[in-house]
């Protein structure tokens, strides 16, 4: 297994464990990707529910992220640097900022409170940085966020390979979109349940894989 199929896999577990930890944590909030928070603003618009101000705050917390992201990029970039380890610990930081505000939230039975709406935003923007992070630095990798490409690609790959296509490159594409898919659905179930046993708590394991990450393949 590569390097980047390792990647791949630490970023794809991340993002679904996050995503469905803050889904099952926040009330439905999306935190990895944009489309659901779209779904749920319409949704909150035709019925309100009762995280409806954290669901509005988390769409600008991840576009503010990206906008970051993407100016932290161009500065080193600027400078002949790569961005990658600064992106890694910002989403690190960031996920540090869910956990805690998370764990104060517990004393608040109402969803409106700030650590819980903090922790929402916080959320979104660590996973927007992730999300920016693919297209700035790791453009090699396939999307570890988002699946809905991965699939599609995996399944067109799945059926050139059964019809005998003689395209190059086709078992080495298959691999490199199927990796993360397997890895987000592992994440996913990982992260509902994590929560379930320990609460907020469950977030120590993303910040050990990006600690990991930045160890491992600093650039």
């Amino acid at each position: 297994m590569t390097n980047k199929h390792i990647l791949g896999i630490a970023f794809g577990f991340t993002a679904g464990y996050v995503d469905t930890l803050g889904f099952v944590a926040l009330f439905g909030l999306f935190t990895a990707h944009v489309t659901g928070n779209f779904v749920l603003i319409g949704s909150e618009l035709v019925h309100p529910s009762h995280g409806v101000l954290l669901k509005f705050l988390a769409f600008p917390a991840f576009i503010f992220a990206v906008a970051v992201a993407r100016v932290i990029s161009i500065r080193f970039e600027s400078k002949g640097r790569s961005p990658a380890n600064a992106l890694i610990v910002l989403q690190l930081l960031l996920l540090m900022a869910f956990m805690l505000s998370g764990l104060f939230s517990t004393f608040y039975e109402r969803i409106n409170q700030a650590p819980l709406i903090l922790a929402g935003v916080a959320g979104a923007a660590a996973m927007g940085i992730q999300n920016a992070a693919s297209r700035l630095v790791w453009t090699e990798l396939a999307p570890t966020t988002v699946m809905t490409g991965n699939v599609t690609q995996i399944v067109i790959d799945v059926v050139d390979l059964l019809s005998g296509s003689t395209l190059p490159n086709i078992k080495t594409r298959l691999l490199k979109f199927l990796w993360p898919l397997v890895a987000f659905g592992i994440g996913a179930v990982s992260g509902a349940f994590t929560y379930q046993y320990i609460g907020f708590f469950a977030l120590l394991l993303p910040m050990l894989i990006l600690f990991f990450i930045l160890v491992s393949f600093s650039k």
